[in-house]
């Protein structure tokens, strides 16, 4: 089992992480930071840079935590944030991540979930330091928090959609790639 959630953390965790790298450097494919703000200034939110260095910085953080094991629920917490946003903005392409749908989003919010209710195992920092385990409760309140802070961050800083550019404005002629 604990070979399992190390894989599982691994792979999720630096694939979240890897995300945020792309929103505020030219790194694993990004377009740096002016890049990651016009990816949210197309999509609808305020901000500019200051909303992609945030997401960008909340994707790394929980991604290195959710990685190493270490202030799991915590992590989660944030991963399960900043994809529900992701989640939000795909969500009118349908599931379908070719349709650029939010499968993908929906699948790290369900993992992120998943590792705060098993806990991050025995090779873990959580479990080093005599954090783990975690009692089972936390997973609601991971789960809620995560997807209540996600839900409040696209109320907060989306705008209307009379405020948005239009279909002929530069901003929206780019393909969509990165999953927020």
């Amino acid at each position: 089992m604990d070979t399992g959630l190390l894989l599982l953390r691994l792979l999720v965790g630096l694939l979240i992480a890897g995300h945020g790298v792309q929103k505020i450097s030219s790194h694993l494919g990004g377009t740096g930071l002016q890049g990651g703000a016009r990816e949210f200034r197309a999509d609808g939110f305020r901000g500019g840079a200051l909303t992609a260095l945030a997401a960008g910085a909340g994707q790394i953080g929980s991604g290195l935590l959710l990685a190493c094991g270490l202030l799991t629920p915590l992590a989660a917490t944030g991963a399960i944030g900043v994809m529900t946003v992701a989640l939000t903005v795909k969500w009118p392409n349908g599931l379908w991540v070719q349709d650029d749908g939010y499968e993908y989003p929906l699948v790290l919010i369900g993992t992120a979930a998943a590792l705060a209710a098993t806990g991050p195992g025995n090779w873990s920092l959580d479990r080093l330091l005599g954090l783990a385990p975690y009692p089972l409760w936390w997973t609601a309140v991971v789960l809620a928090a995560g997807v209540g802070s996600g839900l409040l961050t696209r109320l907060v800083l989306h705008r209307p959609p009379a405020a948005r550019p239009g279909p002929a404005s530069p901003a929206r002629t780019h393909t969509r790639t990165h999953t927020h």
